[in-house]
């Protein structure tokens, strides 16, 4: 049911011509003040509280279905931030709010976020450090922006004055939080971009035939398939349980797997749409472009591959299948 209806949602409201305004410096309020409207930001909140009160294992497909959309604002991670707020007492800001990879204090007190997506236009941004939360106001920051084409990231600068101290929140994770949603994002971004190339390639007429007929491209479809459909397995795994914490090691490896198939799934994409792939006016790159700034957010396959072999060799497993099998049953939280 909140497939279908988020589907709805952003296929009226996300189109591409207004992905298109909102990068070119366009207000996103239109965009999210429907989706707000219409409860998708209240995801994890209880039913009495006016959420819908979704499990892990129930967010996952509704994740995935906004990676079908080139979302130009933080909706997942709206989600995740008010889940993680509501469990350390917060008080929930209105507004986007989106989540920080990192933050290290400077030596003046200040507070500084590195490349945190969507911190060009977010409201406000959560923080794990110091063992607990911090809820910043970024309208209380200075913004630097990437330099990336058209890329909503941004670090973030904060002076003392501005920074509150942490609120205890245990077993809170932002890290394992953006992992996880960020593989979901990519497995649904990775199924957009191979249905538009799969089209593609059964539209396009070379030497009296369809592209797609050729053995060539069919063998890089089907790479990219099995591609697809190991992200999409790897979304699951990190919303395994009916908690309200994703796993770290099933976070870990999910992020892991869908980050490194996501750079795989986008160079296919375009080799196969050859030069009409990386037309500004094409939509094929307002999804390529996510994959790959989702496949570094929040930890590339380099960062949580290390973590996921670490935990491998801690867990006394005899064998790596017992490991992962561990893993991919994790308890709820």
């Amino acid at each position: 049911m909140f497939v279908e209806a988020i589907e709805s949602i952003l296929q009226d409201a996300c189109t591409s011509a207004a992905v298109r305004a909102i990068e070119d410096g366009g207000s996103p309020r239109g965009l999210w003040d429907a989706i707000a409207d219409a409860g998708f930001v209240e995801l994890l909140m209880p039913e009495q509280d006016g959420g819908a009160g979704l499990a892990l294992s129930e967010l996952a497909p509704v994740l995935i279905a906004m990676g079908r959309h080139p979302l130009p604002v933080p909706l997942a991670q709206s989600v995740a931030a008010r889940g993680l707020l509501r469990r350390a007492g917060l008080t929930v800001p209105p507004g986007m709010i989106t989540l920080a990879q990192a933050g290290a204090r400077e030596a003046d007190g200040g507070l500084v976020c590195p490349i945190t997506p969507y911190g060009a236009i977010a409201d406000h941004v959560v923080l794990g450090l110091d063992d607990g939360l911090l809820l910043l106001d970024a309208g209380a920051a200075s913004r630097i922006a990437t330099g990336v084409h058209r890329d909503q990231a941004a670090t973030l600068r904060w002076p003392a004055q501005s920074v509150p101290e942490p609120v205890p929140a245990s077993g809170a994770d932002v890290g394992a939080w953006g992992a996880a949603l960020h593989a979901a994002l990519i497995a649904g971004a990775a199924r957009r971009v191979f249905d538009l190339t799969l089209q593609y390639c059964n539209d396009r007429t070379q030497f009296g035939r369809a592209i797609g007929k050729f053995q060539a491209v069919q063998h890089q479809l089907s790479v990219m398939a099995e591609l697809v459909a190991a992200s999409h397995i790897a979304a699951q795994i990190a919303f395994a349980g009916d908690g309200d914490q994703p796993d770290r090691v099933a976070a870990a490896v999910a992020k892991a797997r869908t980050s490194e198939a996501a750079a795989s799934i986008a160079a296919a994409a375009h080799a196969l749409h050859g030069a009409i792939g990386i037309t500004e006016e094409y939509d094929l790159q307002l999804l390529s472009r996510r994959l790959h700034q989702w496949r570094m957010a929040h930890g590339s396959e380099a960062f949580w591959e290390p973590v996921v072999g670490a935990a491998c060799l801690a867990s006394g497993h005899a064998t790596v299948v017992d490991f992962i099998r561990a893993v991919t049953d994790c308890p709820a939280h």
